[in-house]
């Protein structure tokens, strides 16, 4: 069964864009830690979604989901980075990207991403649209909840105004449903109510989700070796399965 969804998985690529790969300082463990690692593993339910959007560029390099004005040095979390979300710099003294590069890098990978999402909106009939992350178990340093725990499942919608609220309590029952989980594993809109792409996109006219999945759910023992970065492939099969179930539930229910 082909689902009437769109799914964008923004923060799961590895690559360096190769006009910084001589400008970095960043240690792969960091890079590892500030992307969303395997979420496209999870995510990707192949030809049961009608539409995939994914880029394989770090987040830490050039994040898809910020809006293209957020530079730093104001924005140290912007689309081009100075500085992890555990605040390690990126970059070698002097090699921070100037304005021409940023243009550069905006324009190459930043921009086929959006073009992508905005030709398939135009010419596909979804019902629904996700925008699809991992978060960490306890809110890292520059996040609005610096070390407070999360729950196993977050889903934004802007506070109704990328998706109707009653849409995404039922997809709440679904994930709660899947993923074998209680009512209160299950927050809408804490700590994330839904970042650039969510918020642009939603409700124009598709109701529009951001999901977050905790990373204590594949990332802890006993799926991951921190100390190998080798993970349980069974693990994030099982994860796959249940996502899709997740929206088995919503469409057919």
């Amino acid at each position: 069964m082909t689902f009437p969804v769109l799914i964008c998985i923004p923060h799961s690529g590895t690559k360096i864009p190769a006009e910084l790969r001589q400008r970095i300082k960043i240690k792969p463990k960091e890079i590892f830690a500030d992307i969303d690692a395997y979420t496209k593993e999870i995510y990707d339910i192949g030809t049961n979604a009608m539409k995939i959007v994914y880029t394989p560029y770090a987040r830490t390099f050039i994040d898809v989901n910020r809006n293209e004005n957020d530079l730093p040095p104001e924005q140290p979390d912007g689309i081009v980075k100075s500085m992890t979300c555990y605040k390690n710099s990126i970059y070698k003294k002097g090699k921070e990207p100037d304005s021409k590069l940023i243009t550069k890098l905006v324009k190459k990978y930043y921009d086929p991403y959006h073009t992508e999402i905005i030709g398939a909106t135009k010419f596909l009939d979804f019902k629904l649209a996700l925008d699809c992350h991992s978060m960490a178990a306890v809110g890292p340093d520059i996040s609005p909840d610096v070390g407070k725990e999360r729950p196993l499942i977050c889903l934004g919608n802007c506070y109704g105004e990328s998706c109707p609220m009653d849409i995404t309590v039922k997809l709440a029952e679904c994930f709660m449903l899947a993923f074998g989980l209680r009512e209160k594993d299950i927050k809408i809109n804490k700590p994330f109510f839904g970042k650039y792409t969510t918020q642009k996109y939603g409700n124009k006219p598709v109701p529009w989700v951001h999901v977050e999945l905790n990373r204590k759910l594949f990332l802890e023992k006993p799926w991951f070796d921190s100390s190998t970065q080798k993970i349980d492939k069974k693990r994030l099969l099982k994860l796959n399965y249940m996502f899709e179930m997740a929206l088995r539930l919503f469409f057919v229910k």
